[in-house]
């Protein structure tokens, strides 16, 4: 039966405060087969009561309209038994922290082209059925710019996370891999709180790294300690962090 269920076209509600934007999204949803368009708000408040009204199976949700935002109205979802599921519509991709922490299900950047949306609404195919009780508590994935684009990072494929002023830089991959490196507008004290500490460690102020990644300590002299990563790279470990990281070694 839920098979059956996810073959249905999703019930879509379509929020934003530009008419020629809820009529171009119109048209891109109207050559999507996995939607169905059940109706239209042109504000934070109307969405929410329309919601109630048509219980739709995905919003798209415009970020900035006057009065109740895109954000707000994703918190008030998030607080019912079985909310839709989110996909943001946006110009602005410094939306993306507060995205992810109301687990959206995608963040598709203005003007939307339709294959991009396409991704999106298959992103909400994959999860329809998913509820709260088997997500984790912890961060599984992450939205970084790149282009014109926004990308979905799973944390799995995050190996370090250095600190530049407001934004953290992550380090995708390796290089054998062909890895690469994207900036997040975060902190990282602010990261370091969304991690899995089974998964995580912060060594530096600077630095947290997976914890798969180390391959042992080496003491330096005069109290000095550094990890040696599995490319042979060594990274100082700041004297606040030693004790949690030579526990971790069972030191």
């Amino acid at each position: 039966m839920a098979d059956e269920k996810n073959e249905q076209p999703l019930r879509t509600l379509i929020v934003d405060d530009e008419p020629l934007a809820v009529e171009r999204m119109q048209v891109i949803c109207a050559k999507i087969p996995q939607l169905s368009v059940v109706g239209t708000a042109s504000d934070g408040a109307a969405a929410l009561r329309l919601v109630e009204a048509l219980h739709p199976d995905l919003v798209l949700l415009d970020m900035t309209m006057p009065e109740v935002d895109g954000i707000a109205v994703a918190r008030k979802l998030a607080g019912h038994d079985n909310p839709p599921a989110v996909i943001f519509v946006t110009a602005h991709d410094h939306f993306a922290v507060e995205a992810f922490d109301l687990d959206a299900v995608d963040y598709v950047l203005k003007p939307v082209a339709p294959d991009r949306l396409g991704r999106a609404i298959d992103r909400a195919n994959a999860r329809r059925g998913e509820r709260a009780g088997a997500e984790s508590e912890w961060l599984e994935e992450l939205w970084v710019p790149h282009r014109s684009e926004l990308l979905r990072i799973d944390v799995s494929q995050v190996g370090r996370i250095d600190a530049e002023r407001d934004y953290v830089r992550l380090h995708v991959g390796t290089l054998e891999e062909g890895g690469r490196t994207y900036l997040l507008l975060q902190t990282i004290a602010g990261l370091e709180e969304r991690l899995d500490p089974a998964e995580f460690i912060r060594i530096h102020r600077s630095t947290i790294l997976r914890k798969d990644r180390i391959r042992g300590l080496r003491h330096d002299g005069l109290g000095v300690w550094s990890v040696e990563l599995d490319d042979d790279e060594a990274l100082r470990i700041g004297r606040t962090y030693l004790p949690k990281v030579k526990a971790m070694a069972g030191r």
